[in-house]
């Protein structure tokens, strides 16, 4: 203990160091500098007379700056129904067959499905499909492929959702053809089913 003492007292006279209670704990403060404090308790101090140096605090990380994410628009509403007064989609009313086919190609999805929602909309809508073929053939074959391509729309457009008391479907076979001509590219235009409202 005098040890303790004998070192405190000649610190202090040397100006070197000072002596300061901790008010939190029975710790005193043995050597004070410009870079560090270092303390102890008089019970180590009389064990072996040299203080145990503090370890320095850990380093304070730097706070991480986050970007700011900028604020995203709210998303769209979706289009409101057309009115049932309104008519149908402008863009594509005519579906177009293979020689002698009548199966609707995977092209012309999009543009049944967007009739058939129209006519979900608007329940008191009507719509005839016309069915069309090109100038070979009978009449009477004709007649029947034009009956098959507008079935074949309609059946369509009653998977998407169109109800069957909209829907009508007519032929009338090479009758009416759209393009006058006798050769391929005529007849690919008269190979047709055509969505007509009513």
């Amino acid at each position: 203990m005098v040890r303790a003492l004998c070192l405190l007292l000649g610190a202090a006279v040397a100006g070197c160091a000072a002596t300061v209670a901790d008010p939190n704990a029975a710790r005193v403060v043995v050597e004070r500098s410009a870079y560090r404090t270092t303390w102890s308790t008089p019970e180590a101090l009389a064990a072996d007379g040299q203080p145990a140096p503090r370890p320095a605090p850990a380093p304070v990380q730097a706070s991480k700056v986050v970007a700011a994410k900028a604020l995203e628009p709210p998303p769209a509403r979706p289009p409101a129904p057309p009115p049932p007064d309104a008519p149908l989609p402008p863009s594509g009313r005519l579906v177009y067959f293979d020689f002698d086919r009548d199966e609707i190609k995977d092209e012309y999805g999009p543009l049944l499905q967007a009739h058939a929602k129209a006519l979900q909309a608007a329940p008191s809508r009507h719509v005839v499909v016309e069915g069309h073929a090109d100038e070979r053939g009978s009449a009477e074959y004709n007649l029947a492929l034009g009956q098959r391509r507008a079935e074949s729309v309609l059946q369509t457009l009653r998977l998407y959702g169109a109800a069957e008391a909209q829907l009508e479907a007519v032929s009338y076979g090479d009758t009416r053809p759209a393009v006058e001509g006798h050769d391929e590219s005529a007849w690919a235009k008269n190979r047709r089913a055509e969505l007509v409202e009513r």
